[in-house]
């Protein structure tokens, strides 16, 4: 098991040190899934001037190292991720098969909730202003 420092966010904010990219939206605003890159690529200027007018976290997945207790999702007591934990419990899988993923060795997703994490990962977008009721119930349960 990777040590809590070294464990990443997949669901990370561009600007967080050690940020990468892993993955780019799909779908649609109402079925939102993320492609995933086969190898991380590192957060330039340029990569976020591709994003236009919208925000990063609208249209790229990040990732980067566990923010730990400067998280709003991060349960210090228990040293595990809520965000993670209620994607996997108020959210519905949307594949059946683990995706290919990069940083899955280092995901604390993974590392705290295991594949289950990984079936409804491809949902997440970071930055998504159309969430439906399962992933509003997620992102806030308990944080509002």
């Amino acid at each position: 098991m990777a040590s809590n420092n070294r464990m990443l966010c997949p669901s990370a904010q561009p600007e967080w040190h050690g940020s990468q990219v892993i993955g780019v939206m799909a779908g649609s605003a109402d079925n939102p899934q993320m492609v995933f890159l086969d190898t991380p690529q590192a957060v330039t200027k340029r990569v976020l001037d591709l994003t236009n007018i919208v925000s990063p976290a609208e249209v790229f997945r990040f990732a980067a190292p566990c923010a730990h207790k400067d998280c709003e999702h991060y349960a210090e007591a228990e040293s595990k991720c809520r965000l993670a934990e209620h994607v996997v419990h108020f959210t519905p899988p949307v594949t059946e098969q683990l995706p290919i993923c990069a940083i899955r060795a280092k995901c604390r997703w993974w590392q705290q909730e295991g594949g289950a994490a990984c079936f409804r990962c491809p949902q997440v977008q970071t930055n998504n202003l159309k969430p439906n009721d399962e992933m509003r119930v997620a992102v806030y349960h308990g944080v509002l």
